[in-house]
């Protein structure tokens, strides 16, 4: 079923066009990704699906509700964690959910979400005192304490360690695996690529393309490279002739061969008839940051962040 259906978007800031006729679904029990550069429109995207924003003409269903029109209940069925958090100093880890979990008429069990996200031995400490790594658990867990059936999470990792990032990531995958739809928003292609189901490409306040990680870097070039140096002398013509080889490169005694289709297993034969080794074999595998500048023309820049310890 589908648990976010957004059609023909447009939001407009005076002259400016934020969102330019946005449209995509999620389906319930995914995670659904939304990458783009700053200013592509993610943010107003997400805004508008949270009832936050009201857009200047489309639609937007999250669960069947109209964010704008059905806002307390879709409030009640949705969670968000925005890029941008801020709680008073003097607020406890506990203080903060038993709070938050008042707001809502079936909320989950707080003490349970802080054993879930790590929290519990943090409990009676203060917000200024947290980590960053924790103020990003803190933030996740508030955006679930009202049992919500989708969440937004906006920049979750933005700040934090390479060892924090990925202590994020098994957090947000547990809590897809309690049956919530996830939309993850991410300047981050590693972050994109290891947690979503499928991926939203957006720049210029439009979508460029909706796929899964795998394919958006199908999609965007059947180029294939593989590099290797050969035990023993060996003619070109033994690849060149090969159908998949479009071109071969010799360099220092190492070869690199360009191509398509099955290239490797055409490859790995030809080499097998010739008695030949491929050694030191290299396959270059196309990435979700080469499928991102195929599909707008220019790399993503990760925002600019200072790392935070975490304990």
């Amino acid at each position: 079923m589908t648990a976010l259906d957004v059609r023909n978007l447009h939001k407009r800031y005076g002259e400016h066009v934020a969102v330019d006729d946005v449209s995509f679904t999620v389906e319930e029990g995914e995670i659904f990704g939304i990458i783009g550069p700053n200013g592509a429109g993610k943010t107003t995207t997400v805004e508008s699906i949270a009832g936050l924003r009201t857009p200047d003409s489309g639609s937007i269903s999250v669960l069947g509700l109209d964010p704008v029109t059905d806002r307390a209940e879709v409030r009640e069925r949705l969670g968000v964690q925005l890029q941008e958090s801020s709680f008073p100093d003097a607020i406890t880890v506990a203080e903060a959910l038993d709070l938050y979990s008042s707001f809502y008429r079936d909320p989950a069990d707080w003490r349970e979400l802080m054993e879930l996200l790590g929290l519990t031995a943090k409990r009676r400490t203060r917000y200024k005192a947290l980590s960053g790594g924790q103020k990003q658990r803190l933030s996740i867990a508030l955006a679930l304490v009202g049992n919500p059936e989708v969440a937004i999470l906006d920049e979750l990792t933005t700040g934090l360690d390479p060892q924090a990032r990925r202590d994020t990531w098994s957090l947000v995958e547990r809590v897809r695996d309690t049956g919530v739809t996830i939309l993850l928003v991410t300047h981050f292609m590693d972050e994109a690529e290891r947690l979503s189901d499928r991926i939203a490409v957006i720049d210029g306040g439009r979508v460029a393309a909706v796929d899964t990680p795998a394919g958006l870097i199908a999609r965007s070039s059947a180029v294939q490279q593989i590099r290797f140096r050969p035990s023993r002398p060996l003619d070109e013509s033994v690849l060149t002739g090969l159908p998949e080889v479009s071109d071969v490169e010799i360099v220092e005694g190492r070869w690199l061969v360009t191509g398509t289709g099955q290239l490797l297993t055409s490859v790995a034969g030809a080499l097998a008839r010739a008695q030949v080794v491929a050694e030191d074999l290299r396959v270059d595998q196309r990435t979700l940051d080469d499928a991102f500048v195929a599909f707008t023309g220019r790399a993503l820049e990760s925002p600019a962040s200072t790392e935070r310890k975490v304990d």
